[in-house]
This record gives structure tokens, C-alpha cells and sequence, in this order.
């Protein structure tokens, strides 16, 4: 009789652990879902998930560092919805940044090193983890699921770049957003990463963090200076943690329990 009441209590706790799970998927956000923090950024929920980063060999624009590979990224997180604009980085950093002034313009002139300064002091304003985001979560929640050089948008609709900028940068949010509701991941300003830039390998990886070491951190998402092919969804670019580029700005990513 033992045997089978332990087979019974397994059963039970089976069951439990499936229905709880289900539960917590029921509950979860859904992708795109925005929450706003006590300085107003909104911030888009992106689910776990796994998806192919890189570029196929016959993508046009295509560089050889694009090598296509599979990623799982096993944690949901929270990534501003827009880029962090001005306001934003006055009301955390006490002073406005930028080369084009403008309270609702995306930040930019900034270094890498400023970048991980402002995370660092709204995570303990917020009493939460703000961080850069890796790149390869920055291409998860660029893509939202689609495969596409764009996503699933004509490039017009979605970004402020060479062809449509008139040379300056624009309040942020004003284009359409992709499918987890994040706007101008192409264009305006592009993105410093957590990662110090280097190759990919072709295997499949789970939470890839780039390099251990290297020379300049990855910059991702082309600019309002930027010709269509830098604006693609897994076009790289690099610059070194110093540099303050008026093209180069930052989103945050808010790390979930």
C-alpha cells in the first residue's frame, strides 16, 4: 500500500505544480503591456522565448558578422518602450544632455560608461535592477517574433534615418512602434548594449552576454544619420566605452523577479 500512496501524492503534486503554472502564465503580461515608473518612462513587457539572431547569408545590406544562430532567452523583462529621452535623463541625472535640445528628443552625446551611470542611479531611485540591455535581448525585443529586416514594418513607418530625418533626431515615440509596442528600435539614435563587441559563435545559446573582454561595446539600431542597411533588425556596429557620439543614445532594461 505505500507504493501506491506515494504514487497518489505525486500524482497530486504534479497536478498542483501544473495548475499554479498555469496560473502564472494566465497572469503574466501580456507582450508590449507598458507600466510607467515614478519618472514617467514607460516600460514594455517582452516575454521569454528563443529565436534566430543574425542575418541570413542572402539578407540585403548583410555584413559578415551577422552569423546566423539560434538564442533562448529564458527571462522576461521589461525594456523601455521608447529611448530614454532628455527629461528622463534630467530627472535622474540632474542635468539635460544632448546635442539637440529638446525635453522629448532621446538623449544622445553620451558615453557608454554615461549610459551605465544613469542605470545604475535609477535602479536605486526605483528600488529595482535598470540596466543595458544584452545584445541579443536587444534583437529579441527588436524583432518581436519576426524574422523580417524591418520586423514586419516598411522601414518609413518605424524609423528616422538617413532618408527621412533632415539630420537631426526627433521626439521619441512619434513613429510607428513594432509588435511588443517599442518604438523607434530602428533609427533616431542608436543604442549602446551591455556587450563588448566580438564574434558570434553558430551554436545555440541560452542568455548570451558577449565577450568577457574586448575594445568597444556593441551599438545597436542604426540612427538618424544611418543608411537603411545600418538600420536593419541584426545590423552591429561598434565604438569604443568612451566615446560621446551625437547619434548614440540608450534604453534601459528593468530586470523582473
Amino acid at each position: 500500500m505505500k507504493p501506491l500512496r506515494l504514487t497518489a501524492w505525486l500524482a497530486a503534486a504534479v497536478l498542483a505544480v501544473l495548475a499554479w503554472t498555469a496560473l502564472r502564465a494566465a497572469d503574466a503580461p501580456k507582450p508590449g503591456e507598458t507600466i510607467a515608473n515614478s519618472i514617467g518612462m514607460k516600460l514594455a513587457y517582452v516575454p521569454a522565448g528563443e529565436f534566430l539572431m543574425g542575418s541570413p547569408a542572402d539578407e540585403q545590406g548583410r555584413e559578415e558578422d551577422e552569423t546566423p544562430h539560434r538564442v533562448r532567452i529564458t527571462r522576461a523583462f521589461r525594456l523601455g518602450a521608447t529611448e530614454v529621452t532628455q527629461v528622463h535623463w534630467k530627472a535622474v541625472m540632474g542635468e539635460r544632455r544632448g546635442k539637440f535640445e529638446g525635453d522629448n528628443l532621446p538623449v544622445e552625446d553620451i558615453s557608454w560608461k554615461d549610459a551605465a551611470a544613469f542605470c545604475d542611479k535609477l535602479s536605486k531611485m526605483e528600488g529595482k535592477t535598470y540596466r543595458l540591455p544584452t545584445e541579443a535581448e536587444w534583437e529579441y525585443a527588436c524583432r518581436a517574433g519576426d524574422a523580417g529586416r524591418f520586423g514586419a514594418e516598411d522601414l518609413d513607418d518605424i524609423a528616422w534615418y538617413d532618408s527621412s530625418s533632415d539630420g537631426q533626431t526627433h521626439p521619441a515615440g512619434t513613429k510607428k512602434p513594432n509588435a511588443w509596442g517599442l518604438y523607434d528600435m530602428h533609427g533616431n539614435v542608436a543604442e549602446w548594449c551591455a556587450d563588448y563587441y566580438g564574434p558570434y559563435g553558430g551554436q545555440e545559446v541560452a542568455d548570451p552576454k558577449g565577450p568577457a573582454e574586448g575594445k568597444a561595446r556593441v551599438v545597436r539600431g542604426g540612427s538618424w544619420a544611418s543608411f537603411a542597411r545600418g538600420c536593419r533588425s541584426a545590423s552591429r556596429s561598434s565604438t569604443p566605452a568612451a566615446y560621446q557620439l551625437r547619434f548614440i543614445g540608450l534604453r534601459v532594461l528593468m530586470e523582473l523577479p
